[in-house]
């Protein structure tokens, strides 16, 4: 398959795209023993022999994962009748991806896309349990007692939500910022469940899944999963 090299690298764990690029540019990168500098160069991934600092890089991921800073208004879908954005138009690749659950019209932060439907299952399916972490600015200054219902579970549209653990980042006049951890993903919870404790979200972004995090990706960027960080969302207790 032709592919750009830095994309190739990232593919296969060394780094993230941009940091692979810096490889490149340093001379650290060989295809068939020629450095190569030039970025955007062209390879063969099923021809081309590939190494960084002396070693083979070997295609040892033949399914892909990229994590996404999703932005604001932009949707969690493959298509949408509307014609909005969509988390695909921001990815540009040429594997058929799909969204690992979804963050609404609102939300920003950590969403991931993957063409591995284990990985999909592995981390949406309720008896796994997988963690996701939010930073959720609410109207108003929670209060203990409110925080102790959060943990306890709270009723809500006919169900009763699973302990959540929720504490206080930074308080303003009329309002606070909050983190979130839920092991489970009903939709829209975060904001509903704020709702019915009368403390309404006014900003909501994901900043982890699992043992992933945002790190330094701005909004609309992201970056394949190296090999590594794919069996820690699959073996999480052997991580």
């Amino acid at each position: 398959m032709k592919m750009r090299l830095q994309k190739y690298l990232s593919m296969n764990g060394i780094a993230s795209r941009r940091q692979c690029e810096t490889e490149i540019a340093a001379g650290h990168v060989s295809v068939n023993g020629n450095v190569i500098t030039e970025m955007g160069y062209q390879i063969d991934s099923d021809t081309d022999r590939v190494t960084y600092r002396g070693k083979n890089v070997l295609p040892s991921q033949q399914k892909s994962t990229i994590l996404l800073h999703k932005p604001i208004g932009v949707v969690s879908t493959v298509k949408d009748q509307f014609g909005r954005t969509t988390v695909i138009d921001l990815v540009k690749v040429s594997e058929r991806l799909y969204p690992v659950g979804r963050l609404d019209y609102l939300t920003s932060g950590l969403l991931l896309l993957t063409s591995d439907g284990d990985v999909a299952l592995r981390l949406t399916h309720p008896r796994y349990q997988t963690k996701k972490v939010y930073h959720a600015w609410l109207q108003g200054v929670i209060t203990e007692d409110a925080m102790h219902q959060f943990r306890s579970g709270v009723s809500i549209e006919e169900y009763v939500t699973a302990p959540a653990e929720i504490n206080i980042l930074k308080k303003k006049p009329n309002k606070c910022q909050v983190e979130i951890v839920l092991r489970e993903g009903k939709n829209r919870q975060v904001r509903k469940m704020c709702d019915f404790l009368g403390y309404p979200v006014s900003q909501l972004k994901r900043v982890g899944v699992g043992s992933l995090t945002l790190g330094d990706l701005k909004p609309g960027e992201w970056r394949y999963l190296s090999v590594k960080e794919v069996n820690q969302l699959m073996n999480p207790d052997q991580s």
